[in-house]
């Protein structure tokens, strides 16, 4: 038999039915998540974002949190692939508490940094911070309506003036090698401002026989970064060593994140790992205040200053100071590379 019009339609409203039925119970097509931040995606969304975000740092997945004071701001993070938490200071209010901290409380023995993840700035004293000027920094602090708290330190915050491997300074004194570095064919080796600024002329023994190069440039306090030019490029390596016989090629600088899984070499206590845990810190040296440092856990001593730190191929920091030891443990501050070579129109290689 021929079908008739109305069966027809009868068939395709049943067929129209079962269609709409089946794409109720397939759902519809799912839309693919956004890729994982990196950490400079989410330190740039953070500072596309301004007074709506306090930083970012990565949880202990790995992930990167992106702070946010607005709900509007939290579904941008989510969007580009971060986790966002809710904070209730943005970065100006943090930005004035750091201001009073630099007008009433910069004493040789104090440090200070932003807190991402519990909102705050931090400010650290050391041993030496007692009495009235431990009142001072109390007070600076309580006028601050508790976006600043402060942290007691262990030891006290030096420089590491005698402190990669080891160089030595023409007139006495040793650091250590950061990075060799390069701008052409001329090849040049980057190690603390601190360093740098004792003398002119470098050696690679404590005999002072084998000249590693002369100096082209220092920045501390303020900054804590130098540069030497090699007086033999075929010295100049481009790779880190690990103490242990081996060593990393070194092959690209970036930026530090908090969170981040780092390793540091230096010639006085060799290989060391830990993890950043802070972005431009201020720290008060009795030298001076250097300010923009990476702030980690990574321990160091006497001798390591001007040292490489690293994670994988990557440098990121040269060995400035801080307090403690590998003994018992300590915190060390680092001047981030990239700012050196960009200052002195180099790279690494």
């Amino acid at each position: 038999m021929r079908p008739t019009r109305s069966s027809l339609r009868r068939a395709a409203t049943v067929a129209a039915a079962g269609a709409l039925v089946a794409g109720s119970l397939l759902g519809a097509p799912a839309q693919a998540a956004p890729a994982a931040a990196t950490p400079d995606a989410a330190a740039g969304l953070a500072e596309r974002l301004g007074d709506r975000s306090a930083g970012t740092y990565a949880d202990a997945s790995g992930k990167m949190v992106v702070t946010v004071t607005d709900a509007a701001a939290a579904r941008q993070v989510r969007a580009a692939g971060a986790t966002p938490k809710l904070v209730t200071r943005g970065a100006a209010e943090l930005a004035r508490a750091t201001s009073e901290l630099e007008s009433s409380a910069k004493i040789p023995g104090t440090a200070w940094w932003t807190d991402p993840a519990t909102n705050q700035v931090v400010v650290s004293v050391d041993s030496t911070v007692t009495g009235a000027k431990l009142e001072r920094v109390k007070a600076a602090a309580a006028r601050t309506n508790g976006a600043v708290r402060i942290e007691a330190e262990a030891g006290v915050f030096s420089t590491r003036i005698s402190g990669g491997q080891a160089i030595y300074a023409g007139g006495g004194g040793r650091c250590s090698l950061g990075f060799n570095v390069r701008s052409g064919s001329t090849y040049y080796f980057l190690t603390a401002g601190h360093c740098t600024n004792i003398s002119s002329s470098w050696y690679s023994n404590s005999a002072q026989t084998n000249l590693l190069g002369t100096r082209t440039g220092s920045s501390f306090p303020g900054n804590d970064y130098g540069i030497v030019r090699h007086n033999n490029s075929a010295n100049a390596a481009g790779n880190v060593y690990l103490y242990n016989g081996s060593y990393r090629d070194i092959t690209a600088a970036g930026n530090a994140y908090v969170g981040q899984s780092v390793q540091r070499s230096g010639s006085t206590t060799g290989l060391r790992s830990g993890s950043v845990t802070a972005l431009n810190a201020t720290v008060n040296y009795a030298e001076g205040s250097v300010s923009g440092l990476i702030r980690t856990n990574v321990c160091a001593e006497p001798g390591d200053s001007g040292g490489s730190l690293f994670s994988g191929s990557t440098a990121l920091g040269l060995t400035s100071g801080g307090s403690g030891n590998c003994r018992t443990g300590g915190t060390t501050f680092f001047q981030p590379v990239t700012e050196a070579l960009s200052r002195y129109g180099v790279s690494v290689f």
